[in-house]
């Protein structure tokens, strides 16, 4: 315990060191006489390189000690305390920018757009939590990521979602990476940084709609465990994906499991299933049958969102900057 006290005094004061290196414009800013009010910027201001660095080795010390904490002593509390001290630094020091999530668009850009250079400390908060999920799973999720840490503090009393409402709002989540990516690729806009609903927070400035929207969420927080984290966020999706595939996994140990359930009931994330023995004939076939429903869901959504992209090209196209112009 006097261990992990005195790595998240680490964290916290090095969070503080960081936020005075905060780099200052190049030029200052002008004095109009006419009334004339510059406008509010979406980005925060570049950060040095040393710092950008510093952030970079505070994201693999913090998925180090997720890892840790979650394979080897199994503390829930010490995950939480980890969880803090990655929402004072990662989200109110630094803005929440950038992180992981958004810089799925850089990447993006850089795939699509050859002249533009991704900054390789961007490229590692894209890439670094991944290379973890592989062997760990959904560490960042667990405790570095300050959208999930946030949406934890304020849950209250967790109620059940449904199993099929949970899976058809899951689909959002794909429809908002494949929107972000598009976006990006195309330099119109990056639309997971614009639409972020806490990054307002983390600043203490924003407009009025998004602080709204951002208020909006935790309120369904109080209730829905992490609602953005397991409906929208676009970084969770690749990160399930490499997930399923990691060398190691936090389940219940078989052995002692008794079936009572209780776990399941408990876990506000949904992230618990019963056990279940293997499966029969008729229940393959029932199988077969859902996915094949499935399936045809799936065109149909293609159809219609094949429709709804053209009928909306319009006021999509709106959102580039030079287009609008």
């Amino acid at each position: 315990m006097r261990r992990f006290a005195a790595t998240l005094g680490l964290l916290l004061v090095l969070g503080c060191l960081a936020a005075e290196g905060v780099a200052a414009e190049r030029f200052p800013t002008p004095e109009f006489t006419s009334g004339y009010e510059l406008p509010r910027t979406e980005y925060p201001p570049p950060r040095a390189s040393a710092l950008e660095w510093l952030d970079v080795g505070l994201l693999v010390v913090a998925l180090g000690l997720a890892s840790y904490f979650a394979f080897r002593l199994r503390s829930r509390r010490a995950l939480l305390g980890l969880g803090v001290a990655s929402l004072v630094y990662f989200g109110f020091v630094r803005g929440g920018c950038i992180c992981p999530i958004g810089a799925i668009q850089n990447v993006a850009l850089a795939i699509f757009r050859s002249d533009y250079a991704i900054p390789l400390t961007v490229l590692l908060f894209f890439l670094v939590p991944l290379g973890f999920a592989l062997f760990f799973g959904r560490v960042f999720c667990a405790a570095v990521c300050p959208l999930g840490a946030l949406q934890d503090l304020v849950l209250l009393r967790p109620v059940r979602v449904p199993q099929w409402l949970e899976e058809a709002l899951r689909l959002l989540a794909y429809a908002y990476l494949g929107s972000a990516v598009l976006f990006a690729a195309t330099g119109a806009a990056f639309i997971i940084c614009r639409y972020d609903p806490f990054v307002g927070f983390f600043r203490m400035s924003g407009s009025l709609n998004m602080l709204l929207f951002g208020a909006c969420v935790l309120v369904i927080a109080l209730f829905v465990g992490r609602p953005y984290c397991r409906f929208f966020c676009p970084y969770g999706i690749l990160l399930s994906w490499l997930s399923r595939v990691s060398s190691r996994r936090v389940t219940v140990t078989p052995g002692e499991c008794v079936r009572c359930r209780l776990c399941e009931d408990s876990c506000p994330f949904g992230a618990l299933r019963a056990p279940v023995e293997a499966p029969s004939r008729r229940q393959r076939l029932a199988g077969r049958r859902r996915l094949a429903w499935l399936l045809g869901l799936a065109v149909v959504l293609v159809a219609l969102g094949a429709w709804g992209g053209g009928a909306l090209g319009v006021p999509f196209s709106r959102v580039h900057a030079t287009v609008e112009l």
